[in-house]
């Protein structure tokens, strides 16, 4: 050290001299640091050679403690970007393994497409206008994920189908709102609706949207009649999303977005049905065409239909029974007589083989013996 420092040193205070011995043991302890760093540095790189060296020789057994890099721990959480068509996988097609594609409901476009065109004539009939009703995109979303995209303001109906006892909900925009107010109160045509923002709907405005409501719900029990019979009623109309909760927010659903157009007017149309609610016709719509039975051909069942009933089959009468031992009916001889117990009076049993089918009295008829048939004897049940 030299005088200069000697002479710093003798100036400063003690709490300077104490803050710069601190220092100086902080410094003292990085570079003690970072010599180890270096030592094991120098390990680790014999110890990586030797390991490689095993792995060469085809001896090492340590390959299951590789580090994952980045692109292969993407892949494995399924946020690879690599992967095209919007396709999952990793954790992320776990995770979403629980949610159902609409293809695997084929039924379900068939439904859709009767009510779009079921729609387009009764929306013409009710605003007296050209409409024009398409098909945009039949999904799947959850619950939850679908009410918090929704944009408001928007009218939500909520809708429940009474054979199925489980609710659906119907979403009409705000534009689709204004426009069939204009058309239904008499606006020009070739117009565009004036929209009122910031101001909750007025009576009139939602009665005019529960009419038209009413008539989709009835053109959706039409379209799903050919599978089955079902009748979706109306049962509330809400504009907050938290108030039309009809199912757990976790929960699949089958999303149709509808686009109805009058002229220049127009707006959107959602329709949204949890899972739960088609549950009841699941097997009908996993058909792939209407009427579809697997493992059974009707043309052939009714064509064997009609030759079974085409078959002859003879029908005996019984006159009567007797029993007697076996060494009596091997002396039997021609022109011996046998006495029954049945008199002209009695019912006599008419069979198909072993079964007794019929009984009835007899008589004469032509100059042939006739049974009239009066009653049905019941088959008897099997103990197997």
């Amino acid at each position: 050290m030299s005088d200069s420092d000697t002479e710093e040193l003798s100036q400063m205070s003690d709490e300077e001299k104490a803050m710069m011995e601190q220092w100086e043991s902080m410094a003292d302890d990085d570079s003690s640091e970072e010599s180890a760093a270096d030592v094991s540095a120098e390990d680790g790189g014999t110890e990586e050679a030797e390991v490689a060296a095993e792995d060469e020789d085809g001896d090492g057994d340590d390959g299951s403690a590789r580090i994952l890099n980045q692109d292969e721990i993407d892949s494995l959480l399924g946020f690879d970007d690599d992967i095209g068509g919007g396709e999952t996988s990793g954790v992320m097609a776990l995770i979403n393994s629980a949610m159902v594609n609409y293809e695997r409901l084929p039924m379900l476009d068939i439904v859709f497409d009767r009510l779009v065109r079921l729609m387009s004539t009764s929306l013409r009939n009710l605003t007296s206008d050209n409409v024009d009703v398409s098909l945009d995109q039949v999904s799947t979303v959850r619950f939850g994920d679908y009410m918090n995209s929704i944009p408001l303001p928007a009218m939500l109906s909520v809708f429940k189908a009474e054979e199925w006892d489980n609710n659906g909900l119907m979403v009409t925009d705000s534009a689709l709102i204004y426009s069939i107010v204009d058309v239904l109160l008499g606006g020009r045509k070739g117009e565009t609706s004036i929209r009122v923002e910031g101001r909750p709907y007025t009576t009139i405005e939602s009665k005019l949207v529960e009419r038209m409501v009413h008539v989709t719900l009835t053109d959706l029990s039409s379209a799903f009649d050919p599978l089955s019979p079902v009748t979706f009623n109306l049962d509330r109309m809400e504009t907050n999303p938290r108030f039309a909760t009809i199912t757990q927010t976790g929960n699949a659903c089958v999303l149709a977005r509808l686009r109805i157009d009058m002229g220049e007017r127009g707006g959107r149309m959602e329709i949204l049905i949890p899972y739960a609610t088609l549950e009841p016709i699941r097997a009908l719509l996993l058909q792939q065409f209407m009427g579809e039975k697997f493992g059974r051909d009707s043309i052939w069942e009714n064509h064997l239909t009609q030759e079974l009933y085409k078959t002859d089959v003879q029908l005996q009468a019984v006159l009567g029974e007797v029993a007697v031992p076996l060494g009596d009916m091997l002396a039997w001889k021609p022109g011996d007589q046998l006495m029954f117990n049945t008199t002209s009076n009695d019912f006599l049993e008419l069979r198909c083989g072993d079964f007794p089918m019929f009984r009835g009295p007899s008589g004469q008829r032509q100059g042939h013996i006739a049974v009239r048939i009066e009653d049905y004897i019941e088959p008897e049940e099997s103990d197997e």
